[in-house]
C-alpha cells in the first residue's frame, strides 16, 4: 500500500512557475512510474505527465510540453512537477498517482492504483 500527498500549489499571476512535491510512503518507491493528473473546474480529470520507475523515461500532455517537468528523487521518495510560463488554462487540482508497471506510457488514470488528495493550482491572468 502505497500513501502519496502532494503540496506545492497556490495562487499564481501568468507566466510564474509553481513546483509541486509528491511524497510517497508505504512501499518500495523505485517500483512505481509516478504521474501527474490535473482535473480543471468543469471538467474530466486529464493526464499531464509520467515518469518510468528509474525515472529515465518521461512523458507529457501536448498542452505542457515544454512548460512542465516532472522528476522524481529516489532518496526522498518523492515526485515533483516543476510548471513554468502558467497560464489560466493550467487552473486546476493537480493529483500525483502511482503506477506499479514502472515502463511504458499509460495516460488513463484507471492504471494508476494509488493517489494523492490533491493540491489546487489556480492561475490568474
Amino acid at each position: 500500500q502505497v500513501q502519496l500527498g502532494e503540496s506545492g500549489g497556490g495562487l499564481v499571476q501568468a507566466g510564474d512557475a509553481l513546483r509541486l512535491s509528491c511524497a510517497a510512503s508505504g512501499g518500495t518507491f523505485s517500483s512505481y512510474a509516478m504521474g501527474w493528473f490535473r482535473q480543471p473546474p468543469g471538467k474530466e480529470r486529464e493526464f499531464v505527465a509520467r515518469i518510468s520507475g528509474t525515472g529515465g523515461i518521461t512523458w507529457y500532455a501536448d498542452s505542457v510540453k515544454g512548460r512542465f517537468t516532472i522528476s522524481r528523487d529516489s532518496a526522498k521518495n518523492s515526485a515533483y512537477l516543476q510548471m513554468g510560463s502558467l497560464r489560466s488554462e493550467d487552473t486546476a487540482v493537480y493529483s500525483c498517482a502511482a503506477d506499479g508497471r514502472t515502463w511504458g506510457l499509460r495516460v488513463a488514470a484507471a492504471a494508476y492504483a494509488y493517489w494523492g488528495q490533491g493540491t489546487q493550482v489556480t492561475v490568474s491572468s
